[in-house]
């Protein structure tokens, strides 16, 4: 699991990002970006039976971005998952 305070402090609200995730198959991996602008950090609960962590709630870390066109995306950060700062989002 990703360290959030850190996280938060290299990527406070307001900062221009290029979030890349990595999502593994069995037989091949798919990369995807998003480029926009850091709204808010947050440690969240998610209902998992299978996590076996306290109460049976595994807690994620997501970042929610406004993209360039306005659209807001809320993303799970993982240990797969890289972020870069950007001197400006693109137009």
């Amino acid at each position: 699991m990703t360290d959030l305070s850190s996280t938060q402090t290299q990527f406070p609200p307001g900062t221009p990002v290029c979030v890349t995730m990595l999502t593994r198959f069995r037989d091949r991996e798919i990369e995807s970006r998003v480029v926009g602008t850091v709204e808010a950090w947050d440690r969240l609960p998610t209902g998992s039976w299978y996590a076996h962590e306290k109460d049976d709630v595994l807690w994620l870390d997501r970042v929610r971005i406004r993209r360039v066109d306005g659209e807001m995306t809320l993303l799970v950060i993982d240990d797969a998952t890289t972020i870069a700062r950007l001197e400006a989002v693109p137009v």
